[in-house]
């Protein structure tokens, strides 16, 4: 089924060209990400991928368009994208030796289409040294990276245990994009 990806991660582009669901365009979208008062890091996923599929459907109504998004909560507290290396350096001091959760969002707008779906993986870190934590800075995989770090690179070293959706965790749950999209493509009887 022809897509638009509503998005410039890297990642969630690799995990889709892995699966062979290649977009016929990615565009970045560009959408107010702040967190809302009182709201869930479960609720501020769904509603940020959302967020960013209608906003480049608005442009491309007769297509669809997949987003996606991914927050990291230490308990209530939301840590978010990671801009310099004091907040990640913070950030991996909260995850250190503790487990949080990683929520995806995924939503796919399209024609007579609204789908939204949650994902929740739980992940746990080992305790970390200040000398770790300050190498893992230098390698700057951190920036740009919610919760401030990448589980797909050397902040995998980091991790002790996971229980769900590893690709989750990576930007995007394959398992929840291949239902959402598999279910458009039976709805509109398009041949494999």
């Amino acid at each position: 089924m022809p897509f638009i990806l509503a998005s410039s991660s890297p990642q969630r582009i690799k995990l889709l060209n892995q699966l062979k669901r290649i977009p016929i365009k990615i565009i970045s979208p560009n959408i107010d990400e702040s967190l809302l008062p009182n709201e869930n890091p479960k609720n501020l996923s769904c509603r940020l991928a959302l967020s960013k599929a209608r906003s480049v459907h608005s442009q491309y109504i007769d297509h669809y368009v997949l987003a996606a998004d991914t927050v990291v909560s230490s308990g209530k507290r939301v840590l978010g994208k990671t801009s310099n290396r004091n907040k990640a350096y913070d950030f991996l001091n909260i995850l250190s030796g503790k487990r949080h959760r990683v929520y995806g969002g995924v939503a796919l707008v399209g024609p007579n289409t609204v789908r939204v779906k949650s994902v929740t993986t739980h992940v746990s870190f080992k305790r970390l040294s200040k000398e770790e934590i300050s190498n893992y800075l230098d390698t700057d995989e951190w920036k740009n990276k919610a919760g401030g770090y990448a589980i797909q690179g050397f902040g995998g070293k980091f991790v002790k245990r996971i229980n769900g959706s590893y690709t989750n965790v990576v930007g995007l749950c394959v398992y929840t994009v291949e239902s959402v999209l598999g279910n458009i493509k039976e709805a509109n009887n398009v041949q494999h």
